[in-house]
């Protein structure tokens, strides 16, 4: 389950972040961007953010993931199309192979909000 490890490095993140504010404000959501192709479980994210949490400074912490879709080209038909995970990731026009991600491998944190 690469979720944990990727809470853990979240974690670290977050908190080098904290210690640079000033006043060390207390966090109230974290926000991820999570691309639809990084093979990442939203649902196993959240509950290992939520399991890695307990009793530290993100404890009670809302993790909100904003998922962003495969979005591929076609650089032969230029024709941009949603490829279907495990299914089809040719080009549904001209069966070219998927060569251009143009969305979906995204992993980012997009913001964290404070509680004022």
């Amino acid at each position: 389950m690469h979720e944990t490890d990727m809470t853990k490095a979240l974690i670290f993140t977050v908190k080098g972040w904290l210690a640079e504010q000033p006043g060390h404000p207390a966090v109230e959501r974290v926000h991820l961007t999570v691309g639809e192709f990084t093979c990442v479980e939203p649902v196993s994210l959240k509950f290992a953010f939520e399991a890695q949490t307990q009793g530290t400074f993100l404890d009670g912490v809302e993790l909100v993931i904003d998922e962003t879709p495969l979005i591929a080209f076609c650089h032969r038909c230029q024709h941009e199309y949603r490829p279907q995970i495990g299914l089809q990731y040719a080009c549904p026009s001209c069966q070219s192979p998927m060569d251009d991600i143009r969305s979906g491998r995204e992993l980012k944190i997009g913001r964290v909000e404070f509680s004022v």
